[in-house]
């Protein structure tokens, strides 16, 4: 692996890393927004890594699935954004909005990274290559692309955030605990507390089993929100 491979790879996690932290602190400027103060008084309001890195999900489960793929794909969390609910102005729809300001922000980033990728001159048929190679994450062929063309580690970067934002966003508005989508669903279907706090305690376990059942039609799905924003960029 040369030296560019290794240069892309750093990017691609430094670009995760951030990209789950702005999701985590954009639920908490909406709660902010909304009335409740909780993640600022936490000092979760800010894009200090430091304040928001989950030692397993940032870091471990990242390098696990990387060193275990071929450095190839990975994926984690950040620590949640602390909110409480019951400060919200709006208590129907509050726990919604604060659900959707994390993929909300993914899916703007991802959008503002597509315009840019468009505005960026290379060859549609280079443009075509390099997004095959990130999502596939070919890093030698990629290396190859990037190689003293400026304008194609810029479109490799804007490729990457598009890669990365708009699985997060995506992904998090499955109606499936302690999934984002959850929270919009139990605002058209509300279940008592006591339920809710049930499914969030086991949700991840049960989400896990949800994935491994549906991967196919869910993969079926993220591809074909990625290829919509990829195809912005040519």
């Amino acid at each position: 692996m040369d030296i560019n491979s290794i240069v892309l790879i750093a990017f691609y996690i430094i670009i995760l890393i951030y990209s789950i932290i702005i999701h985590e602190v954009m639920h908490g400027y909406v709660a902010l927004w909304l009335g409740d103060s909780t993640a600022k008084y936490a000092d979760r309001l800010n894009f200090n890594p430091l304040n928001h890195i989950d030692p397993v999900g940032s870091i471990m489960v990242p390098l696990i699935m990387l060193a275990t793929s071929g450095f190839h794909y990975a994926f984690g969390w950040a620590k949640p954004v602390p909110y409480n609910p019951f400060n919200l102005k709006d208590q129907k729809w509050g726990p919604m909005l604060v659900a959707l300001g994390g993929p909300g922000s993914n899916i703007a980033l991802a959008l503002v990274a597509a315009i840019i990728g468009k505005m960026i001159a290379l060859p549609a048929a280079i443009k075509v290559d390099i997004i095959f190679s990130v999502a596939g994450g070919n890093w030698t062929q990629l290396s190859t692309f990037v190689a003293g063309s400026i304008s194609a580690i810029f479109f490799t970067l804007m490729v990457i955030v598009i890669f990365w934002n708009v699985l997060l966003a995506f992904f998090n508005l499955i109606p499936f605990p302690p999934l984002d989508g959850s929270k919009i669903l139990f605002t058209f279907f509300p279940v008592k507390m006591e339920t809710m706090i049930m499914l969030e305690q086991y949700g991840f376990m049960l989400l896990l089993l949800f994935v491994f059942i549906f991967s196919t039609p869910l993969g079926v799905f993220l591809n074909t929100m990625l290829n919509l924003f990829f195809s912005i960029t040519i």
